[in-house]
């Protein structure tokens, strides 16, 4: 019910949105006496908080429509490589003219944890000077209409290991976050059955291999609550209105309630400070303010069979941490990863994988020699730090460009 209820919400205050909207606009265009009006600007700043605090935000888009390889621009075309009902695998194809560069394949593993794979724009425009980049594009659950199935932790890892093998054998896997535990456990399958296609390199990026070292509050959530608890409080029903009604899912709208719940001053100062920028005419800072939130409140609905394998595999069970994890009768071995060069990035003050949960792969794969693994702690960097911003692109970027370089 609590679905339904939001979408008849959403139904009640979209009118009021569009009269924000309008109204803030009333009091900023120059041709509108009211905008001449005393404390025009303050109006305005007003209403257009109310417009951002309550409107529906779709999915952005990644807007990347050239990039600059060795002083020369080529154009950027979005071509969908492959569609399947969960998600979508997109190649930023670069072209100039007739010339076609050839460069390292990098398959950019974007997280199916709420936000849209959009989150990693900053990534692929960093990555897109050396490298070919391919990004899984992940579906929101309430468009994927019943007919087209369940979908599971363990389709996900095979969703990837169909990825890496339409790129490779000469492919790099780049993961963020959420899918590093996936991801490994699809190139340990892939290694345990000697597949030919085995990735050159994977790139492990912020993620939950072992949530046991350092937990912090993201962790600490899935291991006080009982399993059940997330059974019947955050799984719902999607409505009528949606291609996907009847599918159970984790709602978006409920995922960013949490997402805002983690630091609640913080969006709190944002917004105020937001209303502050607007007042004193300062359309920069208010801009960079509206792009962040854009993406930030631009959510999907999760699958519910995959989140709640993901809590109880990944969070509580430990399972690829301790070597249990059973995926449809195959055992997930990283140990059996000999040829995979293997390179892990934690942010120093990272407050969503704590310290140690990545490198935590080291020593899982312990038959890949010491020469093709490296690690890099970023100093300062907290966990958005470590895919988008000045540090990614100027420091992390380029490490683990170098080290795709060293193994291709």
């Amino acid at each position: 019910m609590l679905y339904h209820f939001h979408e008849m919400n959403r139904s009640f205050i979209n009118p009021l949105m569009q009269w924000a909207e309008a109204s803030a606009k009333l009091f900023t265009n120059p041709i509108s006496p009211l905008a001449h009006s005393p404390f025009s600007q303050r109006i305005a700043a007003g209403y257009e908080l109310m417009f951002r605090l309550g409107k529906d935000y779709e999915k952005p888009q990644f807007g990347l429509t050239s990039t600059v390889v060795d002083g020369k621009t080529f154009d950027i075309t979005e071509e969908l490589t492959v569609t399947k009902p969960f998600c979508t695998l997109i190649h930023f194809a670069k072209v100039s003219g007739k010339t076609a560069l050839k460069q390292p394949t990098v398959l950019l593993v974007a997280p199916l944890s709420g936000h849209h794979s959009t989150l990693l724009r900053d990534t692929v425009k960093a990555l897109l000077p050396e490298h070919d980049v391919y990004i899984t594009d992940w579906t929101d659950a309430r468009m994927v209409p019943l007919a087209d199935g369940e979908f599971h932790l363990h389709d996900y890892i095979y969703y990837v290991q169909d990825f890496i093998r339409l790129l490779g054998p000469d492919v790099h896997v780049i993961s963020v976050c959420q899918p590093t535990v996936p991801v490994l456990a699809a190139i340990a399958l892939m290694a345990t059955a000697n597949d030919p296609k085995l990735p050159k390199t994977m790139t492990m990026m912020g993620g939950p291999i072992d949530p046991r070292e350092s937990p912090t509050e993201v962790n600490n959530l899935a291991t006080k609550k009982p399993f059940s608890w997330f059974e019947n409080t955050v799984i719902y029903t999607v409505p009528s209105n949606y291609p996907g009604s009847g599918r159970k899912v984790y709602p978006g709208f409920l995922q960013h309630a949490g997402f805002v719940a983690m630091n609640p001053d913080r969006h709190a100062q944002s917004h105020w400070d937001f209303y502050m920028q607007l007042r004193k005419g300062d359309d920069e800072s208010a801009e960079e303010h509206r792009k962040f939130y854009d993406e930030y409140n631009a959510v999907l609905d999760m699958p519910a069979d995959y989140y709640l394998e993901t809590i109880k595999t990944v969070f509580q069970d430990f399972s690829l941490a301790t070597g249990t994890w059973d995926v449809e009768g195959k055992l997930v071995r990283p140990q059996d990863i000999k040829t995979v060069a293997l390179f892990t990035v934690e942010g120093e003050l990272d407050d969503i994988s704590g310290a140690g949960q990545t490198q935590a792969a080291h020593t899982l794969c312990s038959s890949i020699p010491a020469n093709m693994k490296e690690d890099f702690v970023a100093p300062g960097c907290g966990h958005y730090g470590i895919f988008a911003g000045r540090r990614w692109r100027d420091i992390i970027c380029p490490k683990i460009g170098a080290f795709i370089k060293a193994h291709s």
